[in-house]
């Protein structure tokens, strides 16, 4: 790549520019961990605010930023970044810190970045693929990194982006969340989304993961399969998925293809597969699998009914909520089913999920809460509700309804 065009590049993209933005939660663990010599690996789905997290940090910790995401990066190859790296000291002078943003881009990325990190310079990655974790990083940077990933706005985070900061419970601001709250389970958190309201925006992020971090990456021709595979996934939100009988529908040769595709998309974070729990890992590899998007904007868009389906979306958004909080999930089901079940080294949570308890699911929703409470020796288990509050005790378990909204304001 030309010197003269990078040095333009670097120029225009480290330019000040004032921006407002959320403070992100993440923010504070990246500050926290910003004088590790380990290089920052930060992922997360196309668009959920990486590269505002970066540029966040450089105000902070001043640097170079790169944004590898530039179309005018095309012709760049792995040997361009030592031009890179002396342009950056002519330019900007030695500074240590540097914000590399969508670097998956670049192919063998990870063998710079791993002298750089050893010549003292302390390195931020984002990218927009999980696999940067797998194949990329442990053939080169095995035990030198630290990962985080970034969902979309928290209802906290979008409560700040909505400009309100007093979240007290009182009867004015109990009222002013859950209008809000309402808000948030339709038009989920993808900041550009929210500044924008524009569902083409939307349309373009889907084809930007389908083509270019699916198709072009693992080198896919059948487009059409692709695309159905995702509009099922889409309105089957919360529910088992069989890989055998989505091969039947969309027309695919076997279902270890069905299951790739998924592995790729999962990838991207679009979507999310998790596994019905067993103590025998053959029977939960085989099992159904239940299935839930990044976003629920992103799932009406493609195809998702709002109106019959609240329960479902309220489902989606606690189930990204715990991958925020860095759950291990499973769902639970045997005689009766509970929604999910959290495992840190053994079963440890046990959360139902319904839009409304009434006299008509009362009884399943507890009973299905109850049998995994009492499989795993839970003394608590949750049902999380759109607004309902209230206290049961039974056969020695204590199970608390609480409103999603409240839950998820919980520090």
């Amino acid at each position: 790549m030309e010197k003269e065009r990078l040095r333009e590049i670097l120029l225009d993209q480290n330019m000040e520019r004032e921006i407002e933005f959320v403070q992100r939660e993440k923010y504070q663990d990246l500050l926290k961990d910003i004088k590790t010599p380990f290089v920052k690996i930060l992922t997360g789905i196309r668009r959920s605010g990486k590269s505002t997290l970066l540029i966040q940090l450089k105000k902070r910790h001043d640097g170079t930023y790169v944004n590898f995401d530039d179309e005018r990066f095309v012709n760049f190859k792995v040997d361009d970044f030592q031009v890179l790296y002396e342009l950056s000291i002519e330019i900007f002078g030695n500074k240590k810190y540097f914000y590399f943003d969508e670097i998956q881009n670049i192919v063998d990325w990870e063998r710079f970045v791993r002298r750089l990190s050893e010549s003292g310079g302390n390195v931020f990655v984002t990218g927009s693929n999980a696999t940067m974790l797998s194949k990329e990083l442990g053939t080169h940077l095995t035990g030198r990194y630290i990962s985080y990933t970034l969902y979309p706005f928290s209802f906290r985070e979008y409560l700040k982006f909505k400009k309100m900061d007093n979240l007290e419970f009182t009867t004015k601001n109990k009222a002013e969340i859950k209008r809000n709250f309402r808000k948030y389970l339709t038009e989920g958190g993808l900041p550009e989304y929210l500044m924008t309201g524009n569902r083409d925006y939307l349309k373009m992020l889907f084809e930007s993961i389908l083509y270019r971090d699916v198709m072009t990456r693992y080198k896919l021709t059948n487009e059409r399969a692709l695309k159905e595979l995702v509009y099922i996934a889409a309105n089957n939100i919360s529910k088992e998925i069989s890989f055998n009988s989505i091969k039947k529908m969309i027309g695919l040769g076997s279902s270890t293809t069905v299951s790739d595709y998924f592995s790729y998309l999962e990838n991207t974070y679009l979507l999310f597969l998790v596994p019905k729990y067993s103590h025998s890992l053959k029977k939960q590899i085989h099992a159904n699998k239940k299935l839930y998007m990044i976003d629920n904007a992103i799932a009406h868009q493609l195809g998702f009914s709002f109106s019959e389906n609240k329960g479902k979306l309220l489902e989606n958004l606690v189930f990204v909520e715990l991958k925020r909080r860095g759950k291990e999930i499973y769902y639970f089901q045997e005689k009766g089913e509970c929604d999910f079940i959290l495992r840190e080294n053994r079963i440890k949570e046990a959360i139902q999920v319904c839009y409304e308890i009434n006299d008509g699911n009362k009884e399943r929703e507890i009973a299905g809460l109850a049998e995994a409470m009492k499989k795993f020796k839970l003394k608590e288990g949750i049902i999380l509700t759109m607004d309902q509050e209230e206290e049961i005790a039974r056969d020695n378990l204590k199970i608390k309804i609480i409103p999603v909204w409240k839950w998820l304001l919980e520090k």
